[in-house]
């Protein structure tokens, strides 16, 4: 028996398990077994939605559990803690609950023949002071949950003071995902007054974007980031260009030219790196953000025996071209990809080489307006590029529960778009 080991059920590691299981379902000499610290799978660009309370977490999640079951897989919900290569085994820690109802903590060590790291990124702080004191992120569901949790916990509070309150929330980030952010937020303030929110007022919520560059967007073209900043503009959100944060304190940002912007809320959304578990295994070629460092056959520098990919992975393709970036499309790629590698890996081929297929890059601005740029440097734009920009996740959909099922998923969503509160609360 061969044991196949994945650990990390992001967007990549669950399309990977779950296109090869198809693969090798009529094979009984494979093991398939994922592993992540959570039950449950979120597309990451959704996670602001989550934050903001516009998107039901219930009805988006796939449990990991019931996908294994139907799929033909392992799961096993545990955190990795090591890697023995000798041994080939990994040591992971998982909960318990003992006869007398409490959670203990256990580790185990799982065998592999091949390793797979899937664990994606966390955000990156760059060692600037007061962030993880006072900052929010957003890497997973539990940190988006408690955005949500605090921002309504905040228009609450506010019903009560006697004069009209005043909100400031900072995003920290002018990428993709501290842009949709800020749109996103930037409509929901708008129907505040419609849930019973009568003393907070849309135009005393103050949303600022801060981004230490020229621009919003800065790694697409100009047209995008200025589309991008015209929209947000007409949404009354206050870009902060060229504002590079020094430092933080409980809802004050202090920027490196000495001025200072108080925030009631400030979301970090700046950068990423590999997540802690990766800074910490010694052994391994790494670049300077952790992020394991891969060949072109997605095998780690270091062990042919381990690949790694996504945002865990440094995958540079070209020497003359920079490595690939953490972007669902390039995991994605390289998920499919993987199947036929690690399936080469453990009958002695040679495993071909991976190829990126760069499709384009689009940004959500609102529910029916998107921008970004396709086929090289096209630029889309309205309605259009939000329609594609929705078909990226019912792709996402379709590669783990098939198009039969997404086709359903897909209906129902579109109905409960028209009975459903456009705001959950907690």
């Amino acid at each position: 028996m061969k044991n196949i080991v994945v650990v990390g059920g992001g967007a990549g590691g669950l399309e990977f398990v779950t296109q090869l299981a198809e693969a090798v379902k009529k094979n009984d000499d494979v093991s398939i077994t994922l592993i992540d610290k959570l039950a449950a799978h979120m597309w990451k660009p959704l996670l602001h939605e989550v934050a903001l309370g516009t998107l039901n977490i219930e009805q988006e999640q796939t449990n990991y559990f019931l996908h294994a079951k139907k799929h033909g897989y392992c799961f096993s919900q545990a955190e990795l803690i090591s890697i023995d290569r000798e041994s080939k085994t990994i040591q992971i820690k998982t909960q318990h609950r003992t006869a007398s109802n409490e959670w203990v903590s256990r580790t185990e060590q799982p065998a592999y023949d091949v390793l797979v790291l899937a664990l994606g990124a966390k955000s990156n702080d760059f060692g600037t002071l007061g962030v993880r004191e006072h900052c929010y992120f957003l890497d997973d569901i539990e940190q988006a949950q408690k955005i949500h949790q605090d921002m309504m916990l905040a228009y609450q509070n506010s019903q009560q003071l006697q004069h009209e309150p005043v909100v400031n929330i900072a995003i920290i980030g002018g990428g993709a995902t501290g842009v949709e952010f800020a749109a996103e937020l930037a409509q929901v303030k708008h129907t505040l007054f419609d849930y019973g929110f009568e003393k907070i007022r849309p135009e005393n919520i103050n949303i600022h974007v801060i981004e230490g560059g020229s621009r919003v967007l800065n790694a697409l073209s100009e047209q995008v980031s200025e589309r991008a900043e015209t929209v947000l503009s007409q949404l009354k959100v206050n870009l902060l260009t060229n504002h590079r944060v020094k430092s933080i304190e409980h809802q004050k940002i202090h920027f490196a030219d000495g001025t200072t912007l108080h925030a009631d809320c400030i979301i970090w959304a700046a950068g990423v790196k590999a997540p802690k578990v990766l800074e910490q295994l010694n052994g391994f070629e790494k670049d300077g953000i952790h992020r394991l460092k891969v060949h072109a056959t997605l095998q780690t520098f270091t062990d042919p025996h381990i690949f790694a990919f996504g945002d865990c992975a440094h995958c540079q393709l070209d020497s003359k071209e920079n490595p690939l970036g953490a972007r669902a499309q390039v995991a994605s790629q390289q998920a499919e990809f993987l199947v036929n590698a690690v399936l080469c890996h453990l009958k002695g081929k040679t495993i071909p080489m991976f190829k990126f297929n760069e499709k384009g890059t689009l940004v959500s601005l609102s529910e029916s307006e998107a921008v970004g740029q396709i086929l090289g440097n096209t630029l889309v734009q309205g309605p259009s590029a939000r329609i594609m920009y929705r078909s990226l996740y019912r792709i996402h959909q379709s590669k783990i529960h098939g198009v039969g099922k997404t086709l359903l998923i897909t209906a129902k969503d579109a109905f409960a778009r028209q009975v459903n509160p456009r705001i959950k609360f907690f």
